[in-house]
This record gives C-alpha cells, sequence and structure tokens, in this order.
C-alpha cells in the first residue's frame, strides 16, 4: 500500500492554480519541515527543503511542481457572466459543464462554465468544439455589481471543483494528480531520507504548467550535481488509442522519460534510473510519446548544465477536472526514486 493516501487526497483536493501555490506549499512545509535541515522559500514561492548528508556525496535535487492548471477571469459582461482564459494546456473539448472554483480572499465561489444550448445551436456550432473565447463561466450573478459582491473579478484565479476519491481495487480519482502525485512521491521519498548520508534538496516548484518558471529559479539557487522531476504524466491505455501512442499505462509501474519537447534525459541519470529499477525488481515503462515537458527541461539548463531526467506516475486524464491513478504506481514510483538516489550517490 501507499503509505501516502491521506496526504495525496489533502494535496489533490487544495486549491493551488499556477501562480496561487500557497496551499499544496503550506501542506508540504506541514509535512517535510521536521525532517529536514534546513526548509527556505524563495521569493517566487518555491519551497526547499535540504537534507544535508556528508561533503562527499553529489547533490541530488528532487523537483516536483506545487501548480495544476486553472482560469483567470478576463472580463465580467453586463449580465454577470465571467470570461476567462485557461492557466496551462486544457483541451476546451472538455470545458462545457465543468464545474469551477474561484478563491475570492478568505472565500470561495463556485461556478459552472456554459455555452449556447445545443437547442438553439446551428448544425455547425453542434458539430464542432467550442472555442475558450466563446465560454462563459456562471456564478449566479446578475450584473458586475453582484459579481463583485461575491469578491470576484478579473484577475480571479480559479480551478475545477472535484473531490479526491477512492475508485476501489486501488484506483484513486483526483484533481490536480499532475502533479500532486508527484509531490506525495517527493514527500514520502524525503522522508525516508531522515538518516541517510546522501545530499538531497526536496523542492515544490511553481508555475510549471506556465512554462517551467519555477523549476529555473530553483535549480539556479540549489545547483544540483543531478535533478529529477518527479511528475504525473499522462496514461493513455483507453479505448481508441493505437498500442504505439499509448505512452503509458497504469499499474505498468513508474514512467521514465528517454525524450520529451524540454529534455533529452541524461545517459548517466537513465541508465541509473533503470539500474535501480532491475536491482530492487521494480516495474517500469518508458514514456513512448516525446510531447509534453516537466521540470527537468529548466533544470537541465541552469548554469552550466545539470544531468537531469524525470519520472513519472501514470495517471489518466490529466490537465481535466480529475485524474485516475493507483496506488501500485505510486508505490513504485517511491521506490524508484529512492533507489535512484543510493545509486547515484554511490549505494550510500
Amino acid at each position: 500500500m501507499f503509505d501516502g493516501l491521506t496526504f495525496l487526497k489533502e494535496l489533490s483536493n487544495a486549491f493551488g492554480p499556477s501562480g496561487n501555490e500557497e496551499d499544496p506549499r503550506r501542506l508540504l512545509e506541514k509535512e517535510l519541515e521536521k525532517f529536514a535541515d534546513e526548509t527556505r522559500v524563495d521569493k517566487l514561492g518555491n519551497i526547499f527543503f535540504f537534507h544535508h548528508g556528508k561533503k562527499a556525496c553529489p547533490k541530488v535535487m528532487l523537483s516536483a511542481h506545487m501548480d495544476e492548471v486553472g482560469f483567470i477571469i478576463t472580463f465580467v459582461e453586463n449580465e454577470g457572466f465571467l470570461r476567462f482564459e485557461t492557466l496551462g494546456g486544457i483541451t476546451s473539448s472538455i470545458l462545457p459543464g465543468q464545474r469551477i472554483l474561484f478563491r475570492a480572499g478568505k472565500n470561495y465561489v463556485k461556478g459552472i462554465i456554459g455555452t449556447k444550448p445545443p437547442h438553439i445551436a446551428t448544425p455547425d456550432e453542434q458539430n464542432k468544439v467550442t472555442p475558450v473565447e466563446d465560454l462563459f463561466i456562471d456564478v449566479g450573478a446578475e450584473n458586475p455589481a453582484e459579481v463583485e459582491k461575491k469578491g470576484v473579478e478579473v484577475g480571479t484565479l480559479g480551478v475545477f471543483d472535484v473531490e479526491f476519491a477512492d475508485l476501489g481495487g486501488g484506483y484513486l480519482r483526483g484533481k490536480a494528480f499532475d502533479d500532486r502525485a508527484g509531490c506525495a512521491v517527493l514527500a514520502q521519498v524525503f522522508k525516508s531520507l531522515k538518516d541517510s548520508p546522501c545530499n538531497v534538496v526536496a523542492v515544490g516548484s511553481v508555475q510549471e504548467e506556465l512554462g517551467l518558471r519555477g523549476a529555473r529559479t530553483a535549480a539556479w539557487q540549489v545547483d544540483p550535481d543531478y535533478a529529477l522531476a518527479l511528475e504525473g504524466t499522462f496514461a493513455a491505455d483507453v479505448p481508441g488509442t493505437r498500442p504505439d501512442r499509448t505512452s503509458a499505462k497504469l499499474r505498468g509501474g513508474p514512467v521514465i522519460t528517454m525524450l520529451d519537447r524540454t529534455v533529452f534525459t541524461h545517459p548517466t541519470v537513465l541508465k541509473t534510473l533503470v539500474k535501480a529499477a532491475k536491482d530492487k525488481r521494480i516495474p517500469y515503462q518508458f514514456k513512448k510519446v516525446p510531447l509534453g515537458g516537466t521540470d527537468a527541461g529548466a533544470i537541465h539548463l541552469t548554469k552550466a548544465g545539470v544531468p537531469s531526467g524525470t519520472v513519472a506516475v501514470p495517471c489518466r486524464y490529466i490537465h481535466g477536472p480529475a485524474a485516475v491513478a493507483h496506488v501500485d504506481d505510486l508505490k513504485n514510483t517511491v521506490a524508484i526514486v529512492k533507489e535512484f538516489v543510493r545509486t547515484i550517490s554511490g549505494k550510500q
């Protein structure tokens, strides 16, 4: 069983769109501060947990981004409807009818994404995906004054409104598994290092969904010898997907990236991950489709360069309202990262 299940639930339910990662950061700090030799938060909002080991050991940076895809209000209509833009890569075809949660000061405001009813849509409109600019959010207001009274305004951020659930059989459903699954793995790995001689810096990074922004500044400060991005990556083991485009599957083990749009995994990192899996008989899989990007894309270009890679928990339906993951993959991702740190540090 995955020991961090309760923590994953808390992380998944936390409000944390790109640019407002305060809640997941607070959860990570509460979970890990007592295990860290030093804890630090930088000006951008990244949080760092330092485990100081032997000076002879290389410094390993483990990074998991705290932000999730979301929404930002851009305009308030005279009738009280809200126009918006997405934060991160969200397919507009999934948006109509989705429940949205906004943070307005200390309060939360619920809404729903609306569009023209199909009964009055033209045949052409019925057969095409409605672009984001033609969608709106209904928060139960009739004019801008009522919107303002709720505490919502241009610039207010929102996320999908979905609660974590145990689906049974080890399957889990939750919001923001990209990358709260990675954050949960990060926490379990870091806690296991309490008496380890390895040098590890665990980082909860910000604004990954907007272009790997937090990882760039975090890596500059850490200046690691090696780095791993811990992610929740897309699994496509669903009907209608060609076998060669499946990318990853649930219960297939942690997903090791060889290549994506932001990084070519360093040979030493790749070999060490595979060796770690084989030595401990941990099931693993390679990411078959070289798409997407992770914190490793920013980290590996820092200063004179950092040998970097990515290992991820496979999750179905990421960047949507809710994803599905399996506890076996979470457990095995923790195991491979722990062994990677030991191996890259000389089996300390």
